[in-house]
């Protein structure tokens, strides 16, 4: 290991932020007396290439500057090795950064936060899921809120957040109970109806939602939410609740801890799965916990 640290930068992320936030972050890391490298892939298979090239070249850090989406592509090269995480938070959710406890929208900060932390040696080690051979940081999401995304995703216009808000209006407007077949660990198959399932290694999704209230990150579990059939009224009933964390007490929602878990259904239904807000692909999926797999600078 070596005293370069490697930024790997979304230069769009944030509508630009990444971009500019590498400079501020640079430069803290460069008075605390490291040396700098920075990554831009063409694409994020050229930029994935980059990152792991770096880390067997035996980095000192591979830094994500950017998002949620970053942070998730950043993990792909450091998961399983001694290379250490750092992340400056730029994107729109951040998610994984506000779960650690880490600065958000601050380059400088989190820059200087870093460098600290290599000089220090102070890291935490972190569990990941893996499904696949594709590891993720928080949620493992399924169900509604994934054909949301899947609709957002298909649809030309209009762009930006509310793309989405009107995807999520015409998935209400279809809402209905998706039957699921789960596995727990080594428990026998369950039948279970449901609007949505969420496997949480992390706590939260979609900028800053609660979705896995109670998930920490170095347990060794997964915190399952399956909220169950329900109407368009108490679907936006519970919604806002998920901001808060509260909606696990309502009869509708139910939580189940495991380190394992299989989520699958009727090719028909056509439901897929989204990890870190990236699409991962159609169930079943079978998501694992994976402990101390990644080492956080904190």
């Amino acid at each position: 290991m070596t005293s370069e640290i490697t930024l790997f930068v979304n230069p769009v992320a944030g509508r630009g932020r990444g971009a500019r936030a590498a400079q501020p972050a640079a430069h803290a890391l460069r008075e605390a007396g490291y040396g700098v490298r920075t990554v831009v892939g063409e694409d994020a298979a050229d930029a994935l290439a980059r990152a792991r090239q770096a880390v067997d070249s035996g980095t000192g850090a591979l830094v994500a500057v950017g998002g949620d989406g970053m942070v998730s592509l950043a993990l792909q090269a450091v998961a399983g090795t001694d290379t250490p995480l750092g992340v400056v938070a730029v994107g729109t959710g951040n998610d994984f950064a506000r779960v650690n406890g880490l600065p958000v929208r601050d380059a400088a900060a989190a820059g200087t936060g870093i460098a600290e932390a290599l000089r220090d040696g102070r890291s935490r080690a972190l569990d990941l899921g893996r499904t696949g051979e594709r590891w993720f940081g928080t949620v493992l999401a399924s169900g509604f809120d994934s054909r949301v995304n899947d609709r957002g995703n298909r649809m030309r216009w209009p762009v930006g957040r509310f793309r989405y808000d009107l995807a999520m209006l015409a998935e209400l407007a279809a809402l209905r109970p998706i039957p699921y077949r789960v596995t727990f660990d080594d428990a026998p198959e369950r039948q279970i109806e449901a609007t949505l399932i969420a496997v949480g290694n992390g706590s939260s999704y979609g900028g800053g939602m609660r979705i896995c209230a109670d998930a920490v990150m170095d347990d060794g579990l997964f915190d399952v939410c399956v909220v169950g059939p329900c109407s368009r009224t108490t679907l936006l009933r519970v919604f806002p609740r998920v901001y808060r964390g509260t909606h696990p007490s309502h009869p509708v929602v139910t939580v189940h801890r495991a380190a394992r878990v299989r989520l699958d259904v009727d090719p028909a239904q056509g439901v897929t799965g989204y990890a870190d807000g990236e699409r991962i692909g159609p169930l079943p999926l079978v998501a694992e916990t994976v402990s101390k797999a990644v080492r956080l600078l904190v």
